[in-house]
């Protein structure tokens, strides 16, 4: 009799286990009976199903991030680029969006990201690669923001953000854009050498001209100093002649004699009467 009890009341508890089940803040349940969906709307808390007749989808409402693979687009010059992406999403309406994806997360993402990408390479198709890197770039955003709340919409799914992480050019086409920009700094250096040779030549010229002209004026400056002191000179020896006749032709005499005979071995052939040597014979005036 125990034994039957037991059984019994072990098949109750079972059944029991399987009759309810809790529904989490951070999720949505669908319950389905024989494959159909009968309800979507439980509130957090324990709730009552029909074991093997119904049962139940969990799906997680929380905010989700899907980070797709980088795409190659072409822009309006026909440039490829490399664009990343992202989207934050939600679940809105879990019947929806169990109806439209097949309640898979992943072919939901597939859905939205086959809209945004075909949204991204028709905007890119218009623009410029420095529009779309720069200039227009938040306008390109918020066209594919609204594509993809539509998209969103008929998915079941709330966007709630959508960016473009990097845009990048391809690698064999940045390596072309590099060595591009080396030349041209290459150029812009060139001409600022070039620049700086020529003005350290013209400088150059200048400090030569005025050293010529500084010198030249230098040098006649002196030649008038001293052709002055000449004069003075002259003037001097002139009125000192006018006193002393005799004296100052001695003085000369005395100066001519000390110039010719400088070194032991000096010798002079004239003719002792000759008018160089007249003070050497009597110290008075012949």
């Amino acid at each position: 009799m125990l034994p039957r009890i037991i059984i019994v009341l072990a098949i109750v508890i079972g059944i029991s286990l399987l009759s309810f089940f809790r529904v989490y803040e951070q999720e949505r349940v669908i319950k389905f009976q024989l494959g159909k969906i009968v309800r979507a709307d439980y509130e957090p808390g324990l709730h009552f199903k029909i074991p093997f007749f119904q049962n139940i989808r969990r799906y997680d409402v929380r905010l989700q991030t899907l980070d797709a693979e980088p795409q190659r687009f072409l822009t309006g010059e026909k440039k490829d680029v490399i664009v990343d992406s992202f989207v934050r999403w939600k679940i809105k309406d879990i019947v929806k969006f169990y109806t439209a994806t097949g309640g898979d997360p992943r072919r939901a993402g597939l859905l939205l990201y086959q809209k945004i990408n075909d949204s991204l390479r028709n905007e890119f198709s218009k623009r410029s690669v420095k529009e779309v890197v720069s200039g227009e770039r938040g306008a390109i955003m918020n066209i594919v923001t609204k594509t993809a709340d539509e998209r969103g919409e008929e998915l079941g799914m709330e966007i709630v953000d959508v960016r473009l992480k990097r845009i990048d050019l391809p690698a064999e086409v940045s390596q072309n854009v590099y060595d591009r920009m080396r030349s041209e700094r290459a150029r812009v250096a060139r001409e600022i050498r070039a620049r700086g040779e020529k003005e350290a030549i013209t400088i150059k010229a200048d400090a030569d001209k005025s050293r010529t002209v500084i010198g030249a004026e230098a040098y006649r400056d002196a030649e008038i100093l001293r052709g002055e002191g000449d004069a003075v000179a002259t003037e001097v020896y002139a009125a000192a002649f006018s006193k002393d006749e005799e004296f100052y032709d001695f003085y000369r005499s005395l100066n001519a004699y000390r110039s010719s005979f400088r070194g032991r071995d000096d010798v002079f052939l004239l003719d002792p009467k000759s008018e160089f040597f007249k003070y050497f014979g009597s110290p008075s005036v012949q």
